[in-house]
C-alpha cells in the first residue's frame, strides 16, 4: 500500500465572509508546493461557525461546493473541509470530501453542539462515513463528534478494519484545549488508526479564541505533528500503512474490542 500524504491548513477564518475566505483559502492551497493526496481545511472554512443559518448557509453546489470542487481538480488532489448546507429546507453542517474527477461524498455532522444550540438549528446526521482514497479507509468526524467514542469506534470484521486514518475537521476553542489534546490522543489508541485533527485560530464573531493545535497521531497515540498555537500552518504529514499494519499485527488488541451496534 502506498502512503498518504495530507496537507492540513490551519488558518484563522473570517465571520461569515464567504468570498473572503474563499480568497484566502485559494491563495493558501495554491501555494502547496509538497506533492500531497488530501487537503484537510477547517471546519465551516467559508462563514466560520456562526449560527445565522439564513446569511451563511448555501445551496449545494453554490459557490462555495463549486470553489472546492474546482481547487481539487486544479491541485489534482482530494479536498476536504465542512459548511453550512441548506437541502430540501432543511440546514446541515455538512463535510463535503471532492475527489479530482470532480465526484464528492458527505457526512453529515451528527453531534451537534449544545452550548451554541447549534442542535436546535441544525439537522444532525445519522450515518458515518468510510471514504476510499488510494486504497486507505477514511472516517470523516466534524468537531463536537471528538466527545462521542462511540461513534468513532473502529471495527474489526474478517481480518478489515472499518478504517485506516480517522480525520476531525474543528472549530475548537482554547477554553478547552485539553480535551482537544487529551481525546485525540485517546481516539488514536482506542482505534489503532492515524488521526489528523484540523483546527482554526483566532478569535470568532463570538469572540471565543481558538488556538489551532492541530494534530497528526499515529496508531499509538504518539504524536507526528503538531502545529504551533495561534500560527498559520500548512504542513504536509506523510502516514505510512505498512507501519500500521505490523502495529496492528503485532500487538492485535482489536482482537479483544466489545461488539456492539449504535441505534
Amino acid at each position: 500500500m502506498e502512503d498518504l500524504r495530507v496537507t492540513i491548513i490551519q488558518t484563522h477564518l473570517f465571520w461569515e465572509e464567504k468570498e473572503k475566505n474563499r480568497n484566502q483559502f485559494r491563495d493558501l492551497i495554491s501555494g502547496i508546493r509538497d506533492q500531497t493526496d488530501l487537503i484537510l481545511l477547517p471546519e465551516t472554512f467559508n462563514t466560520g461557525f456562526s449560527m445565522d443559518r439564513e446569511k451563511c448557509a448555501e445551496e449545494e453546489n453554490g459557490p462555495s461546493m463549486n470553489f472546492l470542487k474546482q481547487q481539487a481538480r486544479e491541485k489534482n488532489t482530494a479536498i476536504s473541509t465542512t459548511l453550512f448546507l441548506r437541502v430540501a429546507g432543511a440546514y446541515f453542517n455538512r463535510l463535503v470530501f471532492y475527489y479530482p474527477d470532480g465526484h464528492y461524498v458527505t457526512y453529515d455532522k451528527r453531534h451537534l453542539f449544545r452550548l451554541c444550540n447549534e442542535y436546535k438549528i441544525f439537522r444532525g446526521g445519522t450515518s458515518k462515513s468510510v471514504i476510499h482514497l488510494k486504497g486507505w479507509k477514511l472516517s470523516p468526524m466534524i468537531c463536537y463528534d471528538l466527545r462521542f467514542p462511540v461513534w468513532s469506534k473502529n471495527t474489526l470484521t474478517d481480518g478489515a478494519y472499518e478504517y485506516d486514518l480517522l480525520f476531525y475537521l474543528a472549530n475548537w476553542p482554547v477554553v478547552r484545549a485539553y480535551a482537544w489534546k487529551t481525546l485525540l490522543i485517546a481516539r488514536a489508541i482506542e482505534n489503532m488508526a492515524y488521526v489528523i485533527a484540523v483546527n482554526r485560530i483566532g478569535k470568532d464573531g463570538n469572540g471565543m479564541d481558538h488556538t489551532g493545535d492541530s494534530l497528526a497521531l499515529n496508531p499509538e497515540g504518539i504524536v507526528l505533528f503538531q502545529a504551533p498555537e495561534r500560527e498559520e500552518v500548512i504542513q504536509t504529514i506523510t502516514l505510512n500503512y505498512e507501519e500500521m499494519r505490523l502495529f496492528r499485527e503485532s500487538v492485535a488488541f482489536s482482537q479483544d474490542w466489545d461488539q456492539f451496534t449504535i441505534h
